[in-house]
C-alpha cells in the first residue's frame, strides 16, 4: 500500500529520482527507478505499526526568513538553506578539519583518506558561526566542531571560546577521543574556554567493535578520556555507531555502562550506520539497522523493562518549547521540528535497589502520561497567547495545580520528587533546573542518518542539523554527507604538504 510520493536519489549517480514509500508485509519501504541504473528498493522502517505511531507526532513550520541561497531548483540540489526548508538550525554543525588520528571503516565523512587538506581558517570559522547566529527568525543556539578529528588541530581550544564569543549557549565537539586520554589537561582546557559536552564515539564494552569499527582496540583510550572529562567536570555523550553483527549485541551493556558512570556521562545517542563515505554498500539490506530495530533491541537487551512504546520522535516535545515560548511571550527560540521519522528518545531512570544485576529501569512514561502533557501545554499556550488579566500568573498556577495529577507516585523511581523537579522545569527553565531532572535519568536516543539508499526528501526539508560551509551555505546533514561533502572539501582545500 503506497504511503506516499517523494524524491530520493540514485545510489549509483546521485541523481534525483521520483520515489514511493509504501507499506508490504509489516515494513515499510522507498522504491525508486533511475533509467541507467535499474530498480531500487530499500527499507525505511522495519515495522509498519511503529511508523505509523510516531507518525502522529508531524512537526510544525517555520521556514527561515533570510535563505541563503536562491530556490531556483529541485530540492536538494541547491541546499543552502533554501526558502524551502522548513525547519531553523537546532544544531550546527562546523567541520574544522578533515584530517584525522584514526582510520575508520564506516567513517561517513571518509576522513583523511584524500589527498587534500580541508582545514577552514579562523576567520572563515568565524563567519560560519555568525552565518548560524544570522538565521532568521530563531538564531542557532548550539554548536559542534566536528571533523575529521577535531581536536588534532592546535586551536581547537580558541575555537571553543570563539564560539561562546560568538553567543552560542551550547557548544559540544565530536570526538574519538584519543586526544582526550592522552593529554590529561585538554578536558579542562576544553571546558574552561566554554565547552559543554563532549560528544564521545562509543562503540561498545569490549575491544571487538572497535578492532571492526575503528581499525585497532581503542577501549582503553575511552574509558581514560571519560575518566579525563570526570576529572575537569566537563559532561559526555556516548556516541556508538550500530552495525548490525558487530556490536547491536551491546546496546543494553552501553547502556549499563552509562549508568554506571552517569556523574558524568548524560546520554546515548545511537547511531545507525548510514552507508556513504567508506561503509560497504554491497550488503545494505543485511546491515541496515532501522529505529524499530533500535528500539526492539533495547526491549530485548533490558528483559523488557525499556519497551518500544516507551520512545517518542523528538517532534513530540513540540508543545514543550511552544509552552514555555508562550510564558516568555515569544516563539521559542529553539524547536525540535525535525522529521517525525528522524530519531526516537526517551529518558529513563535507574533505582539500584534489586541488588546486583538487578537493576530497576523506569521510562519517563511509566510515571508521567506524557501525551497528556502535551496536551495539557498546548492548551496553555493557547491560553497564553490569547493574552488577557495576569493570563500568565493564571496558567503557571493552574500548571501548578494540575500537571503534579499526571504523575504516579506509586510508579516513579525512588527517592525522586517528581512534583518539585517537574515543575522547575517549567518555573525556572534553566540549566540547573534541567541538570535537577536529568542527574538520576538517562537520555537514549537515536538519530537514523539517511544516505542515498533511503534519502526522503520530505525529512531533509525538516532537518535541523545542518552543516555551515565557508562559502556561507547552510547544508541539511543528511544532504551534505550524501552529496555536498566531497565537492565543498575540495573546493576549499589546499594540497597535503610534501614530507621530502
Amino acid at each position: 500500500m503506497k504511503i506516499k510520493d517523494t524524491k530520493s536519489l540514485c545510489p549509483e549517480c546521485g541523481k534525483t529520482l521520483d520515489a514511493e514509500v509504501f507499506d508490504e508485509g509489516g515494513k515499510v519501504y522507498i522504491k525508486k527507478t533511475c533509467e541507467e541504473h535499474g530498480e531500487f528498493i530499500n527499507t525505511y522502517w522495519s515495522d509498519d505499526g511503529i511508523y505509523e505511531r510516531v507518525d502522529k507526532y508531524e512537526p510544525s513550520i517555520t521556514s527561515p526568513a533570510n535563505p541563503n541561497v536562491e530556490d531556483f531548483t529541485s530540492c536538494p540540489h541547491n541546499c543552502g538553506l533554501c526558502s524551502k526548508h522548513e525547519t531553523s538550525t537546532v544544531l550546527g554543525l562546523i567541520d574544522v578539519t578533515n584530517r584525522c588520528n584514526l582510520r575508520c571503516p564506516v567513517c561517513f565523512a571518509n576522513a583523511a583518506a584524500k589527498g587534500y587538506l580541508y582545514e577552514p581558517s579562523q576567520d572563515e570559522i568565524r563567519q560560519m558561526l555568525r552565518n548560524f547566529r544570522n538565521i532568521k527568525p530563531h538564531p542557532a543556539l548550539a554548536i559542534q566542531y566536528a571533523g575529521g578529528e577535531p581536536t588534532v588541530r592546535k586551536d581547537i581550544v580558541e575555537l571553543i571560546a570563539m564560539a561562546k564569543e560568538e553567543g552560542f549557549t551550547h557548544v559540544q565537539i565530536a570526538t574519538n577521543g584519543i586526544k582526550l586520554a592522552l593529554k590529561e589537561n585538554l578536558a579542562k582546557e576544553m571546558k574552561d574556554a566554554g565547552l559543554n559536552t563532549v560528544y564521545l564515539s562509543f562503540e561498545g564494552v569490549t575491544p571487538e567493535p572497535y578492532i571492526i569499527n575503528k581499525g585497532r582496540d581503542l577501549l582503553p583510550q575511552k574509558i581514560q578520556a571519560i575518566e579525563n572529562c570526570r576529572k575537569a567536570g566537563l559532561g559526555v555523550v556516548l556516541v556508538p555507531t550500530l552495525v548490525k553483527g558487530v556490536n547491536d549485541d551491546q546496546v543494553g551493556e552501553i547502556i549499563k555502562f552509562a549508568f554506571d558512570n552517569n556523574d558524568i556521562i548524560y546520554g546515548v545517542n545511537f547511531q545507525p550506520v548510514s552507508f556513504a563515505g567508506r561503509t560497504p554498500s554491497d550488503q545494505v539490506e543485511e546491515q541496515r539497522i532501522t529505529i524499530p530495530d533500535f528500539i526492539k533491541i533495547i526491549e530485548e537487551q533490558t528483559d523488557g523493562q525499556v519497551k518500544t512504546t516507551d520512545f517518542y520522535p523528538p517532534s513530540s516535545v513540540e508543545a514543550v518549547a511552544n509552552f514555555i515560548g508562550a510564558l516568555d511571550g515569544e516563539e521559542p527560540s529553539v524547536t525540535l521540528n525535525c522529521h517525525q521519522h528522524c530519531g526516537i528518545a526517551t529518558y529513563v531512570f535507574r533505582d539500584k535497589t534489586e541488588g546486583p544485576g538487578k537493576d530497576k529501569l523506569t521510562p519517563i512514561n511509566r510515571f508521567i502520561d506524557i501525551d497528556l502533557l502535551f496536551e495539557k501545554l498546548d492548551g496553555y499556550s493557547e491560553r497564553l497567547m490569547g493574552g488577557g488579566f495576569a493570563i500568565r500568573k493564571r496558567v503557571l498556577a493552574s500548571a501548578t495545580k494540575d500537571l503534579p495529577k499526571l504523575i504516579d507516585k506509586d510508579e516513579a523511581p525512588e527517592n525522586m520528587d517528581a512534583k518539585k523537579i517537574f515543575l522547575n522545569m517549567f518555573t525556572h527553565r534553566s540549566y540547573e533546573a534541567l541538570g535537577e531532572f536529568s542527574k538520576d535519568a538517562m537520555l537514549i536516543s537515536c538519530m537514523h542518518f539517511m544516505d542515498s539508499f533511503n534519502f526522503d526528501e520530505d525529512r531533509v526539508r525538516k532537518c535541523v542539523i545542518h552543516y555551515a560551509t565557508p562559502d556561507g551555505r547552510i547544508i541539511p546533514f543528511c544532504s551534505y554527507n550524501s552529496m555536498y561533502r566531497d565537492g565543498v572539501e575540495e573546493k576549499f582545500s589546499t594540497p597535503f604538504k610534501s614530507k621530502e
